[in-house]
């Protein structure tokens, strides 16, 4: 009877343990399972910001038209995924309102959705950025277009903090930034780019960092999609054509998808 009790003490003893040091200690199998809940789909510029201007369209509208196919895509197929717009239609919200959306809604994920443009008429293909400063100087031309939707803004000077977007010096203060969610940005980016390579046969310039506000300013893992060069007229052609916004649209829907699934199951 006594070494019964000896053992019934002893046990005793290793369960508390964990509650002298700190508190409970769960085991993975009792750790919550992450599910990617909201997403924020961003069409970048819109309302008196028309963004690059080609030959016979403006930057603004297509990329509204891709935004609102991907938002349709999640809603038909991932119906567990709320989807929400910074924009719907052709109004103008602020650069810092945009991730602050994202921020305030606790959101999972922020997708924010071009076009580009080019000097160099015959530049084309896609490429998606992520927060970082790698290759700033190549990527800089891009940044400051990006960027400088600031200058439009009422009492910018105050809103920004004195950032200015055209100076290089202005971009000393992103070295700052957090890297917690650079990973996960790596993957989905690199997940559009092989889906635009691969999947809709268009030329893929890569992934590229570059610093750029609302990737910056935004509290999850965060993409900027520039879905192709306004300023080639083959180009333009096909991101006019409500096929080749379906397949480009379809493209980042598939890439939000895998990136769920993967990113669900680790």
């Amino acid at each position: 009877m006594e070494r019964f009790n000896n053992k019934k003490i002893l046990l005793s003893f290793l369960i508390a343990i964990p509650f002298f040091f700190g508190g409970f200690i769960p085991n993975e199998t009792m750790m919550p399972a992450f599910r990617m809940k909201k997403i924020v789909l961003d069409a970048g510029h819109g309302g008196k910001d028309p963004g690059n201007l080609g030959s016979r369209s403006k930057e603004k509208d297509i990329n509204l038209a891709v935004t609102l196919l991907v938002g349709k895509y999640i809603k038909e197929n991932m119906p567990d995924v709320e989807v929400i717009y910074t924009r719907d239609d052709d109004s103008f919200p602020e650069l810092k309102k945009r991730p602050q959306i994202a921020n305030n809604n606790k959101a999972d994920l922020f997708v924010s959705i071009h076009s580009n443009s080019a000097p160099n008429k015959s530049a084309y293909g896609t490429e998606t950025f992520v927060m970082g400063t790698k290759n700033f100087e190549a990527n800089f031309d891009i940044v400051k277009k990006e960027n400088s939707v600031i200058l439009l803004e009422e009492n910018h000077e105050e809103e920004y903090e004195g950032f200015d977007p055209t100076s290089p010096e202005s971009y000393i203060m992103f070295n700052l930034m957090s890297k917690a969610n650079f990973t996960n940005s790596v993957t989905l980016a690199d997940h559009i780019e092989t889906q635009f390579r691969d999947r809709v046969g268009r030329k893929s310039r890569g992934v590229k960092q570059a610093p750029l506000w609302v990737l910056w300013t935004t509290s999850m893992p965060s993409v900027l999609v520039e879905v192709g060069f306004l300023s080639n007229s083959t180009e333009e052609q096909f991101l006019m054509t409500k096929q080749g916004q379906e397949y480009m649209a379809s493209a980042i829907y598939r890439s939000i998808k895998q990136y769920k699934e993967e990113i669900e199951a680790n």
